[in-house]
C-alpha cells in the first residue's frame, strides 16, 4: 500500500489491522525459523569471503590499520542493522525494508528498494556460483569439469534446498555458520598459541615488533586505509538478512534484539581480532590477494592440509551466500508482487509456504551467470561483484532514510517506537548515509573496474524509471483496492 493510502486510512482501522498483515505479502508464511537459526543467520551475514579471502590483499595494501577500517565500517554496518531491527520490532515483515519503504517512502520508494536489492543478490548469486566453481577446481578431481557445469550444479543444489521449506534453509544456514565460526575460533587459538610461545612463523618472530619494524600501523600512510574501506564495507553485506528472517520467526521481539546486539561483538572478535592477530604473526607485505591470509599463516608453520581446509570453508561461505540470496529475494519479490511492482508469478507459494516464484526469478538471472562462466570464465567474478556493490549501498541508504522518517513520525505521535532503538536520530542516520555515499564515490579511484561500475548508475536509473512507468497503473489499482478493503 502506498504512503498516501496509509495516511488516508481511517483511525478506526486498528481492530482490523490486528487480523490482517500490514503488508499483504506477509500472509502465508510458516514462522518455522527458531532463535538459533536467526542468530546464526546474523553470524553468517557478518562472516564471509570478505574476511576469509579479501583480508589478504587488504592487509598487503593497508597494513595493520586494516583492523581500524574493519572497525569503522563495522560500526556503520551495526547502525544500519540496529535501525532495521527497530523497524522490525515496530512491525515484523518478510518484505523487510521494502515493506518499510512502502510505508514511509511510498510505492516508488518500495519499487526502487526492491529492485536494487534484487540487483544486488542476483548479481551476487552469479559471483557466488562463479566462486564455488573456482574453489572446486582447487581439487584435482574436479579440474577436468568445465567451470560452467560446476556453477550450474551448485545453483541446482541450493535451489532445491530453498524450495523444500524455510526450516531446511534455516538448518543449512545454521551449519554453514557453525563451520565458519569454528574455523575462525580454531585459527585464533592457533594464532594466540604461536604468539604466546613466540613460535617461528615463516622466519619471523610473532609480536608487536612485526608492526613497529615494518612501518608501524600505517606503513603506506592514511590514503590506502581510506581507499580500502570501499571494499571493506561490502564485506558486511548480508547483515540485513536478519530483518528478512524475522518475518518467519514466531517471537521476533525476543530474537531480533539479541541477534542485532551480538553483531557488534562478533565484528570486534572475528574481524578486528583476526586482522590484529594476522598482523602480529606476519608482516603485511607477506600477505597477498590471491591467497587466504589464514592459509598463508598456517602454511608458514607447516600445518598439513591448511589449503584444503580453508578452501572448503571458503566454498561453504560462498554456498551460504547463494543460499541467503535466493531466500531473501524470494521474500522481497513476493512483497513487491502483492503491491503490483513485481511480476505476479513471484507472489506464488508452494505447499511448504515457500515463495517459489521469486526464488525462480533470481535463479533465472543466475543461469545467465552460468553463461557468463562459459563465455568469460576469468572475468565473470569481478564483473558481477562490482555491480552488486551498487545494490547493497542503495539498500542500506534506504533503510536509514526509512528509519529517519519513522522516528520523525514517532515524534509527531503517529507511530510508537519500540524500546529497542537506534540512538541519536537523525544524526546517526545522516552520518551513516554520508559515509556510505563516500564509500561509493571512492570507487572512482579504481579506473579499471570501480569507475566503470559507477558509469552504470545512469543506465540503472533509466531502467528503473522505464520499469516504473510499466507497473505504476497496476500499483495504483492495487493500492486503491487495499484501501477499499481496509475501509469496509
Amino acid at each position: 500500500m502506498s504512503k498516501d493510502a496509509v495516511d488516508s486510512a481511517p483511525a478506526a482501522a486498528p481492530a482490523q489491522q490486528a487480523q490482517t498483515p500490514a503488508d499483504a505479502g506477509d500472509a502465508g508464511y510458516s514462522k518455522d525459523l527458531k532463535a538459533r537459526h536467526v542468530n546464526m543467520i546474523a553470524i553468517g551475514g557478518a562472516i564471509g569471503t570478505g574476511l576469509f579471502l579479501g583480508a589478504g590483499g587488504r592487509l598487503h595494501n593497508a597494513g595493520p590499520a586494516l583492523a581500524l577500517a574493519y572497525l569503522v565500517c563495522g560500526v556503520f554496518a551495526f547502525f544500519v542493522v540496529r535501525a532495521l531491527g527497530e523497524l522490525v520490532l515496530y512491525r515484523p515483515s518478510s518484505g523487510s525494508f521494502v515493506s518499510y519503504a512502502r510505508e514511509f517512502l511510498g510505492e516508488k520508494g518500495a519499487y526502487v528498494a526492491g529492485w536494487m536489492y534484487f540487483l544486488n543478490w542476483s548479481t551476487t548469486g552469479i559471483a557466488d556460483i562463479t566462486a564455488i566453481a573456482l574453489y572446486t577446481h582447487y581439487w584435482s578431481m574436479f579440474t577436468s569439469i568445465p567451470q560452467w557445469v560446476l556453477a550450474l550444479v551448485a545453483l541446482a543444489v541450493v535451489l532445491a534446498v530453498n524450495l523444500i521449506s524455510v526450516k531446511i534453509f534455516g538448518e543449512m544456514e545454521f551449519w554453514f555458520a557453525i563451520i565458519k565460526v569454528a574455523t575462525l575460533v580454531g585459527f585464533m587459538l592457533i594464532g594466540i598459541f604461536l604468539l604466546a610461545t613466540q613460535h617461528d612463523v615463516g622466519g619471523h618472530q610473532p609480536g608487536v615488533s612485526l608492526i613497529t619494524d615494518h612501518g608501524g600501523i600505517f606503513p603506506h600512510g592514511m590514503m590506502p586505509v581510506v581507499l580500502v574501506m570501499q571494499g571493506v564495507i561490502f564485506a558486511y553485506a548480508a547483515l540485513e538478512l536478519v530483518g528478512v528472517a524475522a518475518g518467519e520467526t514466531a517471537e521476533p521481539e525476543k530474537v531480533v534484539p539479541r541477534a542485532v546486539n551480538s553483531i557488534m561483538w562478533r565484528v570486534g572478535v572475528f574481524y578486528v581480532g583476526s586482522v590484529v592477530l594476522l598482523a602480529l604473526l606476519l608482516p603485511g607485505s607477506v600477505y597477498s590477494a590471491d591467497q587466504s591470509p589464514f592459509v598463508t599463516v598456517l602454511s608458514k608453520v607447516g600445518i598439513p592440509a591448511a589449503g584444503d581446509v580453508m578452501n572448503l570453508v571458503v566454498l561453504t561461505a560462498a554456498m551460504s551466500s547463494l543460499n541467503s540470496g535466493l531466500y531473501s529475494t524470494g521474500r522481497i519479490l513476493r512483497s513487491m508482487a502483492t503491491a503490483g511492482s513485481a511480476p505476479k508469478f513471484t507472489a506464488r507459494m508452494n505447499r511448504s509456504q515457500v515463495p517459489y516464484g521469486g526464488i525462480l526469478l533470481t535463479c533465472a538471472v543466475c543461469v545467465l551467470g552460468v553463461g557468463l562462466n562459459y563465455l568469460v570464465p576469468s572475468q565473470a567474478f569481478e564483473i558481477v561483484l562490482n555491480v552488486a556493490s551498487l545494490g547493497i549501498i542503495s539498500t542500506w541508504v534506504i533503510i536509514m532514510v526509512c528509519h529517519m522518517i519513522f522516528v520523525r513520525r514517532a515524534r509527531e505521535g503517529l507511530v510508537t517506537r519500540p524500546r529497542f532503538q537506534l540512538k541519536f536520530s537523525p544524526v546517526t542516520e545522516i552520518v551513516t548515509i554520508a559515509f556510505l555515499l563516500v564509500c561509493l564515490g571512492m570507487m572512482w579511484n579504481d579506473p579499471e573496474v570501480g569507475r566503470r561500475t559507477l558509469y552504470l548508475i545512469p543506465l540503472i536509473a533509466v531502467l528503473l524509471v522505464a520499469g516504473w512507468f510499466g507497473v505504476r497503473r497496476r500499483v495504483t489499482a492495487n493500492a486503491e483496492r487495499e484501501l477499499t478493503d481496509l475501509t469496509k
